[in-house]
């Protein structure tokens, strides 16, 4: 029967051939002749063998010391048959931990761009896979955007096997559940799903392997890429899916019965399904006394309304209701915006649409003058427009107010921006029924939205008594004790 010869684009569930040269040149083939590829041959009691690796990506101490010089060093008779070194090998050496047996050319090429050495032997239809991965990798630093006082200061790397290892870390269980497989057509990243097997429906696990295998696009750089196959909410600006920096956030939500999602190459982890309250819940709340903790949380809450509302309410005021104003303020703002040349919705609008534009700036550019950026546009352009009489003072007050609460929820930023700039809108044509009409159809949208079978808003609607403890107030442990809710039990989900 004539061999199938795999290519670059054909190659994977091709069974390897028995022949160290034709597997060789099929390997070559499938990779182009690649400037990295490394190849060196050599011969073990009597036997032709290869180890093929790709450059920069394995350790080569470990690999000199561990897979090299062991294998140099095998005793075995000089009539020795291939099948007989295989079996060898398989059998009374370890090599490495992460030893692989790879039957078909998919396997292999994907372990070794991964950072596993491959062993072919002549007249063998198999090949040793072996972990020796030695590619630079990001050390564990602080999270960047997740910055807290009194807890852990590690936060997730670029490399999945590592953030695999920080979580199971700080949960030492076998109920503790790691699924990794790859997902994408061309660049087959490797994700990890976890998981507490007594929290979790399984029916949901394999039903988010499936989602997850199924994503059609080509490559995975980001969790953004995975995000909208993953979020099962309605046309919403808020999310059934939340992310974290923090390998001790993600244990909690997995205490809590959600699913995590690791992504190779990013830092970011997806937990499934989010609720809206995590965003005003950190890791200090946890190590605060409760009823400090329960003080900077209600302060959380009342940051986000003024964050969305405030510009769009003195916009309202100023133009429809001035009734509802003290007459001394009255005055004071009449006489600031009778030398404006723009109306008052105007003026808002361009001084958060210009903070977007600063914040975007510093975000892109170098750190180095990055501050600069922030020193130029608060300083120097802001000051110099109220003196030009072209922003007034108490719209860049009410701005900057607004501006500042939002950074007291950074998770909640991109909701916040949008409804802020909708509620200006509104409250500059319809004064504070406009305001109200936002509001309404906010809370509206994010009540009906719900993400594998958990509303958003659990558990305040639906109502959850037992859960409440943990929600605008945070209780003493003494009382959390024994409470133990999943978010299964939000929507009665059986566990299969």
């Amino acid at each position: 029967m004539k061999r199938t010869v795999p290519d670059m684009y054909n190659y994977k569930g091709v069974k390897l051939a028995a022949s160290l040269d034709d597997k060789i040149n099929d390997i070559k083939h499938i990779l182009n002749n690649s400037s990295d590829l490394l190849i060196n041959p050599m011969e073990i009691a009597g036997v032709r063998t290869a180890l093929i690796a790709f450059e920069g990506m394995i350790s080569t101490s470990t690999t000199s010391r561990m897979i090299m010089v062991p294998l140099m060093e095998v005793k075995l008779p000089e009539d020795t048959t291939s099948m007989q070194l295989f079996e060898h090998i398989r059998d009374k050496m370890m090599l490495t931990l992460d030893r692989v047996i790879s039957e078909d050319y998919g396997d292999i090429i994907t372990r070794v761009m991964s950072g596993f050495a491959i062993l072919l032997i002549d007249g063998v239809d198999k090949a040793f896979s072996l972990g020796v991965q030695g590619y630079e990798t990001r050390g564990v630093d602080e999270p960047s955007s997740e910055g807290n006082i009194t807890g852990a200061h590690e936060g997730f790397v670029e490399t999945v096997r590592t953030n695999m290892s920080l979580v199971r870390r700080r949960i030492k269980s076998p109920l503790l559940q790691f699924k990794l497989f790859s997902i994408s057509s061309r660049s087959n990243v490797d994700v990890i799903l976890c998981y507490m097997a007594d929290r979790v429906s399984m029916k949901l696990v394999k039903g988010l392997e499936k989602r997850l295998k199924d994503i059609p696009l080509e490559t995975i750089l980001g969790f953004g890429y995975a995000e909208p196959y993953l979020n099962n909410t309605k046309l919403s600006v808020f999310s059934g899916v939340s992310t974290t920096e923090r390998p001790d956030v993600m244990c909690a939500r997995l205490i809590e019965g959600r699913i995590g999602l690791l992504i190779e190459g990013t830092p970011f982890a997806l937990v499934m399904p989010a609720l809206f309250s995590d965003n005003f819940h950190t890791i200090d709340d946890y190590n605060f006394r409760p009823y400090y903790a329960t003080f900077i949380r209600l302060i959380r809450y009342a940051a986000f309304i003024i964050a969305v509302f405030l510009p769009g309410i003195y916009t309202a005021a100023v133009i429809h209701h001035r009734e509802l104003i003290r007459r001394e303020l009255l005055l004071n703002l009449a006489a600031a915006e009778s030398s404006a040349p723009l109306p008052i919705m105007a003026e808002a609008l361009i001084v958060l649409l210009f903070y977007q534009v600063i914040r975007e700036a510093g975000v892109r550019l170098p750190k180095s003058v990055g501050g600069a950026v922030s020193i130029i546009g608060g300083l120097v352009i802001g000051d110099t427009a109220v003196s030009a009489g072209i922003i007034t003072d108490p719209m860049l007050l009410v701005c900057a107010i607004s501006v500042t609460a939002s950074f007291v929820i950074p998770s909640l930023d991109q909701p916040v921006t949008v409804l802020r700039l909708m509620s200006v809108i509104a409250g500059g044509l319809m004064g504070l029924y406009g305001v109200a009409l936002i509001a309404a159809a906010a809370l509206v949208n994010i009540c009906s939205l719900e993400n594998y079978g958990v509303p958003v808003t659990s558990p305040m609607s639906p109502l959850t008594g037992k859960a409440l403890g943990d929600v605008f107030v945070r209780l003493g442990f003494k009382r959390l004790d024994g409470r133990n809710v999943t978010v299964e039990e939000y929507n009665g989900v059986d566990k299969n």
